[in-house]
């Protein structure tokens, strides 16, 4: 039996696989692949791995909680000028009652660069731990 890539697509997609590659239009700026996880769209193969680490610490009781994508703002805007925010992989509650804010990244960018001083200034209290 022959299928086409999509015919292949739909067919992992209606099988319990959870993991399912995501044709994009147009080359990632940065080579990474994007994956779609219990039906949610990640960036990279490593942002998905990690969110399923995080389901097995959830169900193992190693952690109290997750969630995706969390947003911060850096600097205000003003004016007509949008304001500068930070939005990581994942914020994770551990059971300590501490909070670890999770960015994966394949490799630093300028722009990630200057946002992550812009975080530690402004939130000198909260943990970003980068995950290479």
């Amino acid at each position: 039996m022959n299928w086409t890539e999509d015919e292949y697509i739909e067919y992992r997609r209606k099988s319990k696989n959870v993991f399912e590659p995501v044709k994009t239009a147009k080359k990632p700026k940065y080579n990474n692949k994007r994956v779609k996880v219990d039906g949610i769209l990640f960036d990279s193969q490593k942002e998905a791995d990690f969110y399923g680490e995080l389901k097995l610490s959830l169900r193992a009781g190693i952690i109290k909680g997750f969630c995706r994508q969390p947003e911060f703002g850096l600097l205000e805007g003003f004016g007509d000028r949008r304001p500068i925010t930070y939005k990581a992989d994942f914020i994770v509650f551990n059971l300590n009652g501490t909070v670890e804010i999770i960015d994966t990244k394949g490799m630093d960018t300028e722009i990630f660069k200057i946002k992550l001083k812009q975080f530690k200034d402004k939130y000198p209290g909260l943990v970003l731990k980068i995950v290479k």
